[in-house]
């Protein structure tokens, strides 16, 4: 299958890792999913990025894995359980320790602005993809005619507001873990009672006298 000019990958390893996401993930994550990798791999072209096709759809696949039902009790960063997931799947399929550090690096460091450009390809164009499909940031790298082909194969229906239900569904129960990144700003707005932690306030409460 070709999407606004870019193969996804039907390697089994690619089959596999979409029919996990496919299980385990809702519509709204899949299709975001799918559309981080594409416009991700739109964006390696454009800044003529060479970069490994199956390890960017599988970081791609498994970053908002974390905000999924299988996760309901994680204490951890979603973006770590994300990572781990992904991690062992690779491992499991035989890929090389690496591989598979390059894709736990993409996921773990996908909500963290400016640090994944400076890295390996893979992890630069998952951060690259979701900054394009969540944030605008962009937008105008890809033409009109490659946004349209994209959507049209996996649509975004309402996806701010549906995509912004998920980030706080999946980490209201873990909020200490918003700490010093951007999900804090979705408790804020959407879970009642949320105090948003302040570093000062953390500095100067610390146990040290001075």
């Amino acid at each position: 299958m070709t999407i606004a000019g870019i193969k996804v990958p039907d390697s089994a390893l690619a089959k596999e890792a979409t029919e996990l996401v496919r299980d385990t993930a809702n519509e709204l994550i899949f299709h975001h999913s799918r559309r981080v990798y594409l416009f991700g791999a739109l964006q390696g072209t454009n800044r003529s990025l060479g970069f490994d096709p199956e390890l960017l759809y599988v970081g791609a696949m498994f970053h908002d894995l974390g905000l999924t039902e299988s996760h309901a009790g994680s204490t951890q960063r979603f973006e770590i359980d994300g990572a781990d997931d992904a991690r062992k799947f690779l491992l499991d399929h035989g890929i090389a320790e690496d591989g598979a550090r390059v894709v736990w690096e993409a996921i773990a460091l996908h909500t963290t602005p400016e640090i994944p450009s400076r890295m390996a390809p893979e992890i630069a164009l998952v951060t690259a993809g979701v900054e394009l499909d969540v944030l605008g940031i962009g937008y105008d790298d890809v033409s009109d005619e490659q946004r349209a082909e994209v959507v049209a194969a996996h649509p975004r229906p309402d996806f701010k507001n549906q995509i912004l239900q998920a980030f706080n569904g999946g980490i209201a129960h873990r909020p200490d873990t918003t700490f010093g990144n951007v999900k804090a700003d979705v408790l804020e707005r959407y879970t009642e009672g949320y105090v948003r932690p302040n570093f000062v306030d953390v500095i100067t409460g610390s146990r040290w006298a001075e």
